[in-house]
């Protein structure tokens, strides 16, 4: 029997995939410029930091800092006088702050996002290619589209967060062991090599990338079936891979006061009535299944070509093995996954992988429905009207506080870029990121205490501790009706 051959990259290709890039481009360029103060503002304002600070001290790769100067994000409870940043090593930031101090025209938090946006269309030109290879080129264009305009996708690809270029890293690492396994010769020793560094880069940005991994293992047993067992090329890929990054988390044990707490990522949600339980609990499945997949991300209607993509029997099981990784990381990382809307960035190709093959479907059995004309329409109006509802909810991602870059403006003219200021947002980043200074996120130990400790100033939104302030005859330095700033 003939073994059945995928399906050419032709110049219809390139069309296709230039006009699905520049919509895509479009898309991100929405409110490209507006105040890193948006949804998970805290999250990208630690991201943003340490690339400023980068460009403000230079490119230390080894030590990062970002403006957090307590204890409120140290897992050992320490406070943190340099500020150490030790989450993900910092490529992504070092790629946006290079290009900042490169060409300083923007904001650098435009730089951050525009990076973002750059690796997420890496991220679409690699999902067409592999729908197209193991599918169809209708299946292709339905997989990128999805992802290039759909609004939840849209926004977390152009966040100042690391989520989306690991998993750009982690995408070339499989199109690039995907051609090497059908090559032979120095070509397959390159395709091979770049794959490794591509995974390398992927995992040490973002660990959770490393789920794909599982991709590049099924890659592995389609090229060597059941001898890959014995394969050296399996061995040192993973190898090579893992050992900067187990070399990292090694590293940064020297350093515990610039390390978050994460084990309740697995298995918590931080709630009103403190660290809850959710691990295989009914919430989880309600919150991810429905809440973020069905109505944020696909806006309800789509789900349906998710779940017959995934039903429908694929040719070689490679597009499968990345539903299966995204799954696994789903299943995995529970509590992060229910806590932060961003830690769906890691699935979002495989969803649209499957919402690719699904609707694709419809237009390769005809005899079942009624006429092709209609199946279109149905198509076009699914689509519609998902987009619709899915932007519908997720336009809010996009506003901010009006009154915090105001704030920030005022704090960064009444103090010097030297003094350490304490702002009173329950350890939430933002306003120091905003107003460019560094300091702690929350009056977490007395304000005489932290006067010792070098805090010059004191910002607060809360009239119960302006008047308490007061009554300690702390000197107002400014004060209005959104906050007041006082001297410690």
């Amino acid at each position: 029997m003939k073994k059945e051959q995928p399906n050419p990259f032709t110049k219809l290709d390139c069309l296709i995939l230039t006009v699905i890039i520049v919509v895509a481009i479009a898309a991100r360029l929405y409110k490209i410029n507006t105040p890193l103060a948006d949804l998970h503002s805290w999250r990208q304002a630690d991201t943003a930091a340490v690339g400023r600070n980068f460009v403000r001290w230079g490119f230390d790769f080894l030590h990062p800092r970002y403006d957090d100067l307590s204890s409120n994000q140290s897992a050992a409870g320490l406070d943190n006088p340099q500020g150490l940043r030790f989450v993900e090593f910092p490529i992504y930031n070092a790629i946006f702050a290079f290009a900042y101090k490169l060409l300083p025209v923007l904001p650098i938090e435009v730089y951050g996002r525009l990076t973002t946006a750059f690796f997420s269309l890496i991220i679409i030109a690699v999902i067409y290619y592999l729908a197209l290879k193991e599918s169809s080129r209708l299946a292709a264009f339905f997989t990128a589209a999805t992802y290039a305009v759909f609004p939840f996708f849209v926004f977390f690809s152009r966040v100042v967060l690391p989520e989306t270029t690991a998993t750009a890293f982690s995408l070339m690492a499989i199109f690039f062991l995907y051609l090497y396994s059908d090559r032979k010769g120095f070509t397959a020793g390159l395709f091979f090599l770049i794959s490794i560094i591509s995974f390398a880069a992927a995992v040490l940005i973002m660990p959770t990338a490393g789920f794909y991994g599982l991709v590049l293992l099924f890659i592995f047993f389609k090229k060597f079936r059941f001898h890959f067992i014995k394969k050296w090329p399996v061995y040192l890929f993973f190898i090579i891979a893992l050992v900067p990054f187990a070399w990292w988390r090694l590293y940064i044990r020297q350093f515990p006061e610039g390390i978050p707490p994460s084990e309740w990522l697995l298995t918590s949600v931080n709630t009103y009535q403190g660290l809850q339980n959710i691990f295989f609990r009914p919430a989880f499945f309600r919150w991810i299944f429905f809440e973020r997949i069905n109505n944020l991300i696909l806006g309800g209607y789509l789900t349906f070509f998710l779940i017959l993509g995934a039903l429908v029997r694929p040719k070689r099981w490679i597009l499968h093995s990345m539903l299966f990784s995204a799954l696994i990381y789903l299943f995995t990382f529970q509590g992060g996954n229910v806590q932060h809307e961003y830690y769906q960035t890691i699935a979002l190709p495989a969803i649209a992988l499957f919402v690719g093959l699904g609707a694709s479907y419809l237009f390769t059995v005809r005899k079942l429905f009624v006429h092709p004309a209609i199946n279109v329409l149905v198509v076009m109006f699914v689509f519609a009207i998902s987009l619709f509802f899915s932007f519908y909810n997720v336009r809010g991602f996009y506003d901010y506080p009006a009154e915090l870059p105001q704030i920030a403006k005022i704090i960064n003219t009444l103090t010097a870029p030297t003094d350490k200021i304490v702002t009173d947002r329950l350890g939430d980043t933002t306003l120091l990121y905003l107003a460019d200074r560094r300091g702690a996120p929350s009056i977490y130990k007395d304000p005489a205490v932290l006067a010792k400790m070098g805090y010059s100033y004191l910002a607060t939104l809360n009239q119960g501790e302006i008047d308490t302030l007061k009554k300690q005859k702390y000197p107002v330095v400014f004060e209005n009706d959104k906050f007041a700033l006082f001297k410690l």
